[in-house]
């Protein structure tokens, strides 16, 4: 296997993941460059070549890479800072302004003073055509031609960029969409182009148009992007595989990605889940909560047997209905900023310091306090080491923003104002995994924490200890574990068909029709993608509900089922996924089952990283003890001397009783004096609560399999 490398482009880092195949994988980070990320990809490309023994020249080392995993957040900041394409609607006639009226719901009900979202097409360029299908998919009217052309007429002398389409009923019958896309193909060839069922062939309207409009207004800054990073690649001599990641948590090659770009909106953040779920497995869990803190935001997820997987989410109040892994992202990162809101609290973020200029500490310009700023001045960051010492950072600038912005406002110390924005952005990440675990039906208290990011495992113990979560684990490649999930990554396609039916009176022969088409369509594009059928699988999912509810409930079906035509087996299955979501369910009432949705997900297994493992060295953690520092207690509230280790030093059974900081050069660990930590035999850190029977467990087995 040739060398591999995950790329994870994030707000304020560029993340690398070097997998050599017959050495350890190696960790860099580089700052990004949010005005052209595919500039920080190539700087990071460099820094890796140059790195080498002897120092390599990029067109050198790039000749070794057959593959490059890479997640971007390109569509996800285009959506957040409202900077998309100019795009356009074409829709049925009468229903144009349904982009803007969406549900009919306030979100904040309560809130007379609350107003709807801008929607990504302003209501001039949403045209309405004539034409109508039934929800059956019987043409009542045919597709009017002068409504067409008087639409694209103004879309060119408007100069747009994309359009979207998408006719109520149209996953019923695609007729009129794919007459309606042939035209704007022939007048406006190099507009990007969404055609809803070709995106999202499934039932409600306003969930598919929004996904539809969404497509179009990111598509074609990631097409330009793509182009941008495929372009400098090539002139650095790259001839290998490049696959996108997307937010279900597989991957993709560049070209569905252009076509389906709204696959991307969670693009970065879907690695994690899958990679902290190996960390989990080499101690013996399948299960675990997943965090990762970097610069700018914090995330959140939860693995129970796999990641878990939701078909419906909302990036900056636009629904999207696409498949996607269940991440909740709050705005809690290195680089949060500390304010004081008109009631005279400390809050923490959502507003982010970014790369630039940075936490005042970087000495980049920045003014303002950040977490950042609030953890050097608690001692738990060494000015000196930070990003191993290739980054020092100004303890003073730090003070001063602190005691300027925060500490004399509230009339506190500096030292005060900082411990407690570090509490404040603590429980603002323990709201987060709230989010996905109790709000989910889980327990956070039942799952092993696995933390991620550069900042987050400073903060973990005080995130664990508010939520009674007892163990956790620090990846040895924690700073950049999003970079380690892409390669991780299975090449990943989702296909969702509405097929309404009672399941105790399903045609049979008519589903299953259904669902040999969309395998048809899953192997065809993993055959595409050089995928041979012995690494090729199917999953199914049926979306089903209780007859005249509202919401559905997707779950998976096993294939077994329905080949036997079973539909007792599969009802059991959809009313036990409904009893652990809501707390009940309608079985011993007999209530009828009704399938909205049916799901097929064709996976591609890829070949991936191994991760070695460490000889047991026993429990002295002595030769890595680097020397000690003051670092303020959460317990306490106060500022002890705690001794310092070096995280690269530390080797399998070495055990540290908190407090205690352990440094990495691209992470720093916070081990709070209520835990203690032993290194695992992947050289990853477990973290467990204090009077533990055997504060050890599971940290010494080296039989579990990691993959």
């Amino acid at each position: 296997m040739g060398v591999k490398i995950g790329i994870d482009v994030g707000g304020t880092f560029t993340d690398f993941l070097v997998a050599w195949g017959d050495r350890e994988p190696e960790i860099f980070k580089v700052l990004s460059t949010p005005s052209d990320p595919s500039l920080g990809v190539l700087d990071g490309l460099h820094r890796i070549a140059a790195s080498q023994q002897p120092p390599q020249d990029v067109n050198t080392f790039i000749g070794d890479v057959d593959t490059i995993v890479h997640g971007t957040t390109v569509t996800t900041n285009a959506t957040l800072t409202r900077k998309g394409a100019k795009s356009a609607l074409l829709t049925t006639a009468g229903v144009r302004d349904a982009l803007e009226m969406r549900r009919g719901v306030r979100e904040e009900q309560y809130n007379n003073r609350y107003t709807n979202v801008t929607p990504l097409v302003p209501r001039y360029l949403r045209a309405g055509v004539g034409g109508r299908v039934d929800r059956d998919g019987r043409e009542l009217d045919a597709l009017r031609p002068d409504d067409l052309a008087d639409a694209l007429e103004l879309f060119r002398q408007e100069g747009v960029e994309s359009v979207s389409i998408c006719f109520l009923n149209a996953f019923a019958n695609p007729a009129h969409e794919q007459q309606a896309a042939a035209v704007v193909r022939a007048a406006m060839p190099h507009v990007y182009l969404t055609v809803s069922t070709a995106l999202l062939p499934s039932i409600r309207f306003y969930d598919r148009l929004s996904t539809t409009a969404l497509n179009s207004y990111v598509g074609p800054i990631l097409s330009r992007y793509l182009d941008q990073l495929t372009e400098r690649l090539r002139g650095v001599g790259f001839r290998g595989t490049l696959l996108i990641m997307q937010s279900n948590g597989g991957v993709m090659v560049p070209e569905v990605a252009r076509d389906k770009a709204a696959l991307t909106l969670l693009s970065g953040p879907a690695a994690g889940p899958g990679a902290g779920q190996v960390y989990a497995r080499a101690h013996g869990r399948d299960d675990c909560i997943v965090v990762d803190m970097g610069g700018t935001s914090f995330e959140a997820s939860l693995v129970s047997g796999a990641p878990l997987m939701v078909n419906e989410g909302i990036i900056d109040r636009h629904r999207i209905a696409l498949p996607m892994l269940g991440i909740h992202t709050i705005g809690a990162g290195g680089g949060s900023l500390g304010w004081i809101d008109e009631g005279g609290l400390l809050r923490m973020g959502p507003q982010s310091a970014g790369a630039d200029p940075g936490p005042a500490c970087y000495g980049r310009g920045g003014t303002l306090p950040t977490c950042t700023d609030a953890n050097l001045v608690l001692g738990y960051l060494d000015p000196d080491f930070f990003a191993g010492g290739t980054m020092a950072l100004d303890l003073e600038r730090a003070r001063c923003a602190i005691g300027q912005h925060v500490a004399a406002r509230l009339g506190l110390s500096i030292e005060e104002a900082a411990a407690g924005m570090y509490r404040v952005v603590c429980n603002n990440m323990a709201q987060g995994i709230r989010e996905v675990s109790i709000k989910r039906g889980f327990d956070p208290r039942e799952f092993p924490l696995i933390v991620a990011g550069g900042a987050g495992p400073i903060h973990s113990c005080l995130i664990c200890e508010e939520l009674e979560m007892p163990f956790q684990i620090v990846p040895r490649e924690s700073s950049i574990l999003c970079a380690v999930g892409m390669l991780l990554g299975d090449l990943i396609h989702d296909f969702v068909r509405t097929h309404v039916c009672r399941l105790e009176h399903a045609d049979w022969p008519a589903l299953e029709r259904v669902l040999d088409e969309m395998t048809a369509a899953g192997r065809e594009l993993l055959q595409r993608e050089g995928i041979p059928e012995q690494h090729r699988s199917f999953q199914v999912k049926f979306d089903c509900r209780y007859l005249k509810q509202f919401h559905e409930v997707s779950f998976a079906v096993p294939q077994a089922a329905i080949a036997a035509r079973d539909a007792g087996a599969i009802a059991r299955a959809f009313h036990l996924e409904h009893n652990r979501l809501y707390g009940y369910s309608l079985e011993e009432l007999r209530a009828p089952v009704e399938i909205i949705n049916v799901r097929v997900q064709a996976i591609g297994r890829t070949d991936k990283p191994e991760f070695s493992r460490q000889p047991h060295a026993g429990a002295d953690p002595a030769a890595a003890r680097r020397g000690e520092r003051p670092a303020y207690l959460p317990g306490a509230r106060a500022f002890r001397s705690v001794p310092i280790y070096d995280g690269h030093r530390l080797r399998h059974g070495n055990e540290i009783s908190g407090p205690a900081i352990i440094e990495e050069a691209t992470t720093t660990i916070f081990v709070s004096e209520n835990f203690d930590c032993v290194t695992d035999a992947l050289g990853s850190f477990a973290l467990h609560r204090k009077g533990r029977a055997d504060p050890a467990d599971g940290a010494h087995g080296a039989d579990h399999d990691a993959h």
